[in-house]
């Protein structure tokens, strides 16, 4: 087994002039950042939790967590098996259920994945690709609800998709 060690700073931003004195008084602002990042993440809460809905938040941060890893698992797997993958969009979906008590949590992920592979001999294969590429998802392994997955593929120079 080998390990890997990440590392992320985390600075709010959001204090005003009072703290916390009240759930209203302050904001929800923060700042992500990573000693060899160029760009750092500015965030906040939800707006639904008086959060700034300019900034990324949690919620959105580990639906991209997903979505990019299943990219990168995907084109590791396509590569792997011959398949030749020329453009990859998704546009994942997430359901998150608050409870009573003010918490929640994630009871669904969807990605939906549209691949796009150069030749029409390569469709079947890319499909199936997924789902390997979806055992292989570091984050999607270590989430407690399911990541779904709909995928569509096309080929390049043609409307055609399954």
């Amino acid at each position: 087994m080998l390990d890997h060690d990440y590392a992320v700073d985390l600075r709010w931003t959001g204090a005003r002039d009072v703290g916390t004195v009240s759930y209203r008084s302050y904001g929800r602002d923060n700042t992500l950042s990573a000693a060899d990042k160029r760009h750092d993440i500015e965030a906040s809460a939800d707006r639904t939790f008086h959060g700034d809905a300019d900034r990324w938040n949690p919620e959105e941060l580990l639906l991209g967590a997903l979505a990019q890893c299943h990219l990168l698992s995907y084109l590791h797997v396509a590569a792997t098996a011959g398949v030749v993958v020329v453009a990859y969009e998704d546009a994942a979906v997430g359901r998150m259920t608050q409870t009573a008590d003010g918490g929640g949590r994630f009871t669904s992920v969807t990605l939906r994945p549209v691949v796009t592979v150069a030749a029409a001999e390569m469709v079947d294969r890319a499909l199936e690709l997924h789902a390997e590429a979806a055992r292989k998802c570091f984050i999607a392994s270590s989430v407690a609800f399911p990541v779904g997955h709909e995928p569509r593929i096309a080929v390049a120079d043609s409307a055609q998709t399954d």
